[in-house]
């Protein structure tokens, strides 16, 4: 299809007012839903392209910062796509390059004159060692899967409707499901209720975990409930508790209880686990805890690109000093050889390996299995789960 200048030049203009309205100050999805509603004359393939070249440019870090934001914009597109109508108007010579390898892309444009690499990710050194630096690195370029999860009972219908809806779908593993990023899944209302987004390192997360019949387990940081809604996939006989800071946050998980059709009876209770909750505890003790920890977030910024450039890695220890306390306080509610599994979706060592070392040293307790879950090396986000064992 023939470039039209006039309107690669509009989609110029539309991604240079977005960049230029956003502040940093929260996620670039959450502003962009704001920027949508209030540039109502933008119809929908102009928001799928504003929001393709915001996305792309993040994608580079903290790469060639000399370059204009156009400039960069067509690197950009030319590393993160296959096919781009502003790189066969300003770069045509790069055209034949497109679908070719990452590695032939940025060899070419390494030949260039182009640094890419060096500067995209600027915290190769808190990295776990578990990483390969070089594949993470890289897999910022590239836009991740949406992964659901389904229940063995729902598979039939959710995969007919996916089908009859031209959706494509792979099965990874055991109610894993990979779908091309974007597909719209909530306009398929038979589906709804039977199916969880959640990615696919995320599933991992819990998979050696088997909660017995009656056990009391305990969602410390229960956010949206996805690690509650795999407890309770594997055992829906156990006395729940949830908890979280904020009372809003408890009740969108009501919210998506009700829509996954729970009928486990949980209990939820607002609890700040920076200060003593004593008082709110009742003396209760848990067969099991999980701590699905406030973290950086380093293992998902393929999903939010922006936080390649708005992080600070003085920011590792703020979150560090957070998970200790945090777990300082949830361990004194763990029964004798009761386990605890403490995940995040980091990559950072000092928030992985390092607590898992200081829940050793000052709480005894005894690691049973894990490690990094990798996820740069199949477009899902990267995280870290550990089981513990308190003796």
């Amino acid at each position: 299809m023939e470039v039209n200048p006039r309107r690669v030049e509009q989609q110029l203009r539309n991604f240079q007012r977005a960049i230029d309205a956003y502040s940093n100050t929260e996620p670039f999805a959450r502003f962009l839903t704001r920027f949508f509603k209030e540039n109502k004359q933008m119809g929908s393939s102009d928001r799928r392209m504003t929001s393709r070249l915001c996305y792309n440019v993040f994608r580079l870090g903290r790469s060639l910062p000399d370059l204009s934001s156009t400039d960069r914009l067509i690197v950009a597109e030319f590393l993160s796509e296959q096919q781009s109508p502003i790189v066969e108007l300003y770069q045509p010579d790069w055209v034949s390059y497109m679908t070719t390898s990452l590695a032939e892309k940025l060899l070419l444009l390494e030949k260039e004159g182009y640094d890419v690499v060096n500067h995209l990710f600027p915290f190769s050194s808190p990295l776990s060692p578990a990483i390969d630096k070089e594949q993470f690195v890289l897999s910022h370029l590239v836009q991740p899967d949406l992964f659901i999860r389904v229940p063995e009972k729902n598979k039939t219908i959710v995969e007919r409707e996916l089908a009859e809806n031209n959706i494509p779908f792979e099965q990874v593993f055991e109610g894993a499901y990979r779908l091309p990023n974007g597909s719209k899944l909530q306009q398929i209302r038979k589906i709804e209720g039977l199916f969880e987004v959640q990615d696919l390192s995320s599933q991992q997360s819990l998979a050696e975990l088997v909660p017995k019949p009656r056990e009391k387990w305990w969602d410390t940081c229960a956010g949206a409930g996805g690690k509650s809604l795999l407890l309770l996939n594997r055992c829906p006989t156990i006395d729940l508790l949830v908890s979280d800071i904020r009372l809003s946050i408890l009740r969108n998980l009501d919210v998506r209880f009700s829509k996954a059709k729970i009928k486990t009876r949980y209990r939820k209770k607002v609890l700040d686990l920076t200060q003593e909750i004593d008082q709110l505890m009742d003396g209760e003790t848990f067969d099991g805890i999980v701590v699905d920890a406030p973290c950086s977030g380093s293992g998902t910024w393929g999903r939010t690109p922006e936080m390649l450039t708005q992080f600070e890695e003085s920011r590792i220890h703020f979150f560090v000093t957070l998970q200790r306390r945090i777990l300082d306080t949830v361990v004194r509610y763990l029964k004798p050889h009761g386990t605890l599994m403490y995940i995040t979706c980091s990559v950072f060592e000092a928030e992985n390996e390092q607590i898992v070392r200081y829940l050793e040293d000052k709480h005894g307790l005894v690691l049973e299995e894990g490690g990094i879950i990798k996820g740069y090396d199949r477009k899902s986000d990267s995280m870290f789960a550990a089981r513990m064992r308190k003796v």
